[in-house]
């Protein structure tokens, strides 16, 4: 006999696993840039918090002990879609998918701590922030309408400030950047594919790097003083300023999410999202400081970034879903990331985490329903290194925890 799964009935329990299938560490990843709201049945919308609280803790080249340096992080996701008829669909997704909040604090190789500096006392932070704005037009096409296109326009906005600070920059101690707001463009598409009667859907989604142009302000106190203390070059010597405000070219990675669900039972979902980021790609290149770089022969004619990765970013997930009651679902899963790279920027010193997580649903009412759940996170170590390549810290034995709470409408 052929077990017909009710899609209506394990829709409960597809939903309590989103709640906790958030967060990524890699780079400078957050969201996972999610686009299953789209996927949900007739009209559908969500709101979803995310919080992230991690401990990373270590030791500077001299020995000295870091305090925990990474600062709570939360943001918001939201999305809403409507089915237009039984081929087209029409939603819009809002989500933080990259960003990065550290500060160092202590006794330390990143603490600036001469007496007689303007700026003894001050530490070494970083904060990053995007937003992203989809929208998504889907068609969906085959004998019984099993397949999806899908695709649209994405607006995305970056914003950074990064100040270095203490004697593990060497001459770069002082230096600072804010890097102003900007807004720009790129795009999302994909391909999926369903079978309601087992909760069958596999999505494969592609969203394009985005090019960022904006303005950095950046300080280099010391700039002057390396410049005047190499030999003339290429027909004179450096004469670099301790301020300079010109463009910054900054491109937001490009990515590829795979998303798979299938019933099991008529109660029971199994899940499976992988997800893959060039981070090896990226990188954050301030004129100034890159040009004051080149003081240093082995770094000519590029020059350094102030930011950048070694490696891409992998990430994969595997879910389970449980429907308890016609009103409660329960969900766990597991994960792995796998960094982007040891040694890794002294600015993000993680290689990577193991994570499990555990998630509830209830339907409040017919169309109403609240999610919430939590992921703990077992870090990898990793060295930390300043831009020129030296080891200036190592990070071990550290984990953080992610809580997700998420309330949604859906009508069918």
């Amino acid at each position: 006999m052929r077990v017909i799964f009710n899609l209506k009935t394990l829709t409960l329990a597809i939903a309590a696993l989103s709640a906790t299938s958030l967060g990524h560490t890699a780079g400078l990843d957050r969201s996972g840039q999610d686009v299953t709201a789209f996927f949900q049945d007739g009209v559908y919308a969500e709101a979803v918090y995310t919080y992230i609280d991690a401990d990373v803790t270590g030791k500077d080249s001299s020995g000295n002990k870091i305090d925990d340096i990474a600062e709570d992080y939360d943001f918001f996701r939201y999305g809403v879609k409507t089915d237009i008829n039984d081929t087209f669909s029409i939603g819009v997704l809002y989500d933080e998918p990259f960003g990065a909040a550290a500060d160092y604090v202590g006794e330390n190789n990143f603490i600036d701590q001469n007496p007689v500096s303007p700026r003894n006392g001050e530490e070494t932070n970083v904060e990053v922030r995007t937003e992203s704005l989809t929208g998504i037009l889907g068609a969906k096409f085959g004998t019984n309408k099993e397949f999806q296109v899908y695709g649209g326009p994405v607006a995305q906005r970056v914003q950074a400030d990064v100040q270095l600070r203490g004697p593990a920059y060497g001459p770069a101690n002082g230096y600072t950047t804010n890097i102003s707001t900007d807004q720009d463009y790129g795009w999302i598409a994909g391909l999926s594919y369903s079978k309601p009667e087992i909760a069958l859907l596999a999505a494969l989604t592609y969203r394009s790097e985005i090019e960022h142009t904006t303005n950095a302000g950046e300080s280099y106190p010391l700039a002057t003083a390396i410049g005047g203390s190499i030999p003339p070059v290429a027909g004179g010597p450096f004469a670099f300023p301790t301020n300079r405000s010109g463009d910054i070219e900054i491109t937001t990675p490009e990515s590829v999410n795979f998303d798979f669900q299938t019933g099991i039972n008529p109660t029971t979902l199994a899940t499976a999202r992988v997800r893959w980021v060039p981070w090896g790609d990226f990188a954050i290149v301030p004129s100034l400081y890159n040009e004051v770089s080149t003081a240093n022969p082995a770094f000519r004619p590029d020059g350094l970034p102030l930011v950048s990765y070694d490696d891409d970013q992998w990430v994969v997930e595997l879910g389970l879903a449980k429907r308890l009651s016609k009103a409660l679902a329960v969900s766990g899963n597991i994960g792995w990331d796998s960094g982007a790279g040891d040694p890794v920027t002294s600015l993000g010193p993680i290689e990577g985490y193991y994570s499990v997580g555990l998630g509830a649903k209830y339907n409040v009412t017919e169309n109403w329903a609240v999610s919430a759940g939590g992921k703990y996170l077992w870090f990898g170590d990793a060295e930390g290194q300043i831009p020129s390549g030296q080891i200036v810290s190592d990070f071990e034995d550290n984990d953080g925890f992610i809580l997700g709470a998420k309330i949604s409408y859906q009508a069918k």
